[in-house]
């Protein structure tokens, strides 16, 4: 019971706040427009269809229903452009105070004021359609489009010469659920095994769903190939899709999941550690669940090279201080849909890339998949080629390419 009232009263406010983006967008795309009656009474009536086909694709979104696929793409392409939409007229509301003046002579009525707000907003109504249409469908031509490798170079001063050039291929925030199928993971498979990792990793957010709904779409990570393994953390959304029963599976499918241990990379006598740590949110799920770096890390040869495996790049704080060379994360796609990223940047520390925090690097990938929206702008989706260079720690920095 205790977990029952905060997640209604989560669908609540997230009920309460769809009704008030779709009010918003009424109010000034048919209210303010001045539209003839039954143009009126459609474009309401489209509203609150849209509202409504929300709500359900969120209801069967959880429940892997695959039949009402078309139904969650375009309630979720619907959202996408919802977004855009409540963004632009967000921008425009300062002018609305300003150009009414300008615009009244131009109006020809008898109330220039009165013409002048009427003519406003028929040219904001229209031009923020427009331009927020144009956005979705580059959005739509990027979410759903190959998704490309992105190459980045990290030097280390600890990691062995004979270690230089490890490959580690990251995927992370896959997403596997409503929208994104077996289909979409087998050719994740086939691109990393392509690239000859020495080690995959997955930073978490693997799925949005049960074992039972999904098992089938995730099983072609079987068939990755690493010459030191599969490693996997988890992601909020594992703890919000049965994250016990999505660790045993993952163990049945031959990836080790890491929750708050390490392991030793060794090649020809030489080696660095490779740590994973719970979601960072995970605590509040309790049964033994939250990030604990701290034993992750116990007893280990401070000399050796670590590389942290970490869902949320806030980790690198507590990373940093216990000496992580390298933390590798997700969890902000990227921002996924410009301007989202300025919001996501108020959470997180990093939004995307490699950037230097003392001694420690911190890579977060743009994500593999993506939620909700099937639509990325200014974020593309990437599989993240890694190479680990070895380097004098004098007057080195990583380079991202």
């Amino acid at each position: 019971m205790s977990r029952v009232v905060p997640f209604t009263l989560i669908v609540l406010f997230a009920a309460s706040l769809m009704a008030a983006l779709h009010g918003y967008v009424w109010l000034r795309l048919v209210h303010d427009v001045a539209l003839p009656p039954l143009a009126y009474g459609a474009a309401s009536a489209l509203v609150v269809g849209l509202f409504a086909s929300l709500v359900l694709a969120f209801w069967f979104g959880r429940r892997g229903a695959a039949r009402t696929r078309p139904l969650l793409f375009l309630a979720f392409g619907w959202l996408g452009l919802l977004f855009f939409l409540v963004v632009l007229l967000a921008l425009t509301e300062p002018l609305r105070w300003l150009l009414p003046a300008v615009a009244g002579p131009l109006a020809g009525t008898a109330d220039p004021s009165k013409g002048a707000e009427l003519l406003w907003s028929r040219a904001v109504a229209g031009g923020v359609a427009l331009l927020a249409t144009v956005m979705t469908l580059a959005a739509v031509r990027s979410g759903l489009g190959r998704v490309r490798v992105r190459d980045v170079e990290v030097e280390l001063t600890r990691l062995p010469a004979l270690l230089d050039g490890f490959v580690i291929v990251q995927l992370s925030d896959v997403h596997v659920g409503p929208t994104i199928g077996q289909s979409f993971v087998t050719h994740l498979v086939e691109r990393c095994n392509e690239l000859q990792a020495d080690a995959v990793v997955i930073t978490g957010d693997l799925v949005d769903g049960s074992v039972r709904e999904l098992s089938a779409a995730v099983a072609p990570l079987a068939r990755l190939r690493a010459r030191h393994g599969v490693y996997f953390v988890t992601g909020n959304h594992e703890y919000y899709s049965g994250v016990s029963a999505w660790c045993r599976e993952l163990d049945r499918l031959g990836v080790r999941v890491l929750r708050n241990e390490r392991v030793s990379i060794d090649q020809e006598g030489a080696g660095f550690d490779l740590a994973g740590v719970d979601d960072f949110s995970a605590r509040q799920f309790g049964r033994g669940h939250g990030a604990d770096l701290p034993r992750a890390l116990a007893g280990r040869d401070p000399s050796r090279e670590l590389v942290l495996l970490a869902h949320q790049p806030r980790a690198m704080f507590e990373a940093e201080r216990l000496g992580v060379g390298l933390q590798l994360s997700g969890h902000t796609h990227g921002g996924q849909l410009w301007p989202w990223n300025y919001v996501v940047r108020l959470q997180q520390p990093i939004v995307s890339g490699l950037t230097r925090f003392g001694n420690c690097q911190v890579y977060v990938s743009n994500g593999t998949g993506y939620w909700g929206p099937p639509m990325r702008l200014g974020a593309p989706a990437e599989i993240t080629r890694i190479v680990l260079r070895a380097r004098p720690a004098a007057g080195n920095m990583a380079r991202a390419a």
